[in-house]
């Protein structure tokens, strides 16, 4: 006969996990508290060394760019450079492979946008192409498991593509640039991926969860229905850079569960105000290209370094350096740049919370409930 006690806590299981519980959950006082704390990464020396890498290949990539026949596409080869980000903890040979597949994907990320701009898409197109360069992009992380950043980066570039092209030779122009950026970054990590060698052999990571292909459709197709409407919205309010919600909205919908997607919103929104603060500070002394380019090479280190303590930290100097670099790209970007970057972050955010929420699954929202009953 079957154990009435067990049945009886399977029949209680799903109240337990409705919608209205699991947002309950998402606003206790020990979500705010766990969104807080402050953890501590898995080697702070591999921290540091993908830091100086990343630093280190922005910082080639920009002086390079700035000295060739084209300085304005300095923001562009900036991009692309950002492929160093990945596999920090993957193996010498695949952290090459993971390297040379991220940059050719912000290449794609910077062509996309730039082509339907180029094709003379409405604003409303554009906001779609948007939208699936980052559901693509959500399947082909996961596809090649390339794992952090993660597709966030790769919205980042079609992002800084979104303004309007002239023709086709600033199409190649704009993807060239983010090429050379990912050659770059490649050559970098080639010549300095040593450092991590003897660092890697000692460090023990928990295996990581690949989830089922039609679960991560799923995510892609929630990622990319919830982009649009954070671009759409932040397009119809008359925002400058719609791009930015969109990226809000990503970043928060990467968490993997339920709580760790509360937390990244939580964080994204408070670290980007204090970054914003101190982004706004900067350009209001109207800094000289070669301060801008100190700041975010400095700015990028400190982010690899401090985001595995607390995201929220991360996206205090994650946020300078990505609207210094939006600065490089278009130095006319006024004054409300900042404010308008925390109002795209704090849109995207809530969007990308009430999208995990509405479309969670069962399986999501226990694990919540059990994730917060293990916590009490």
């Amino acid at each position: 006969m079957p154990d009435n006690s067990d049945s009886s806590k399977e029949s209680r299981r799903p109240r337990g996990a409705t919608h209205g519980a699991s947002a309950r959950h998402l606003v206790s006082p020990a979500q705010w508290a766990e969104s807080v704390a402050i953890g501590a990464p898995p080697s702070l020396r591999i921290f540091a060394i993908a830091g100086v890498q990343a630093a280190l290949a922005v910082l080639l990539a920009m002086v390079a760019t700035h000295f060739s026949p084209w300085p304005p596409l300095v923001g562009y080869a900036s991009l692309g450079a950002l492929a160093a980000l990945f596999g920090r903890f993957a193996t010498v040979e695949r952290r090459m492979r993971m390297v040379v597949i991220c940059a050719l994907l912000l290449a794609l990320g910077v062509l996309l946008p730039s082509l339907a701009s180029w094709a003379g898409a409405l604003p409303w197109m554009m906001v779609l192409v948007l939208a699936l360069v980052a559901g693509a992009s959500t399947v082909a992380v996961s596809w090649w498991g390339l794992g952090g950043p993660g597709a966030v980066i790769i919205v980042f570039a079609a992002g800084a593509a979104y303004h309007p092209v002239g023709s086709g030779a600033e199409v190649l122009a704009r993807v060239l640039a983010t090429l050379a950026g990912g050659v770059v970054a490649v050559l970098t990590c080639l010549a300095t991926d040593r450092w991590r060698a003897a660092e890697l052999k000692t460090l023990r990571l928990p295996p990581v969860h690949v989830p089922p292909w039609s679960h991560q459709w799923i995510a892609a197709a929630r990622i990319t229905a919830c982009a649009a409407l954070a671009a759409w919205m932040a397009f119809m309010l008359g925002w400058h850079y719609p791009a930015w919600a969109a990226i809000g909205a990503v970043s928060v919908l990467q968490g993997g569960h339920l709580h760790v997607t509360m937390s990244r919103a939580l964080q994204r929104m408070a670290g980007t105000i204090v970054g914003s603060v101190i982004v706004w500070a900067m350009l209001a002394q109207q800094p000289s290209f070669w301060t801008v380019v100190a700041a975010i090479v400095v700015f990028q280190f400190l982010t690899e370094v401090v985001i595995g303590y607390n995201y929220a930290l991360g996206q205090i100097t994650v946020t300078p350096m990505a609207l210094l670099m939006t600065y490089l790209a278009s130095p006319t970007a006024g004054a409300s740049m900042p404010v308008e970057r925390v109002l795209d972050t704090m849109l995207g955010a809530v969007l990308g919370i009430v999208f995990a929420v509405v479309f969670s699954s069962l399986d999501d929202r226990m694990h919540l409930h059990e994730h917060r009953s293990k916590a009490r």
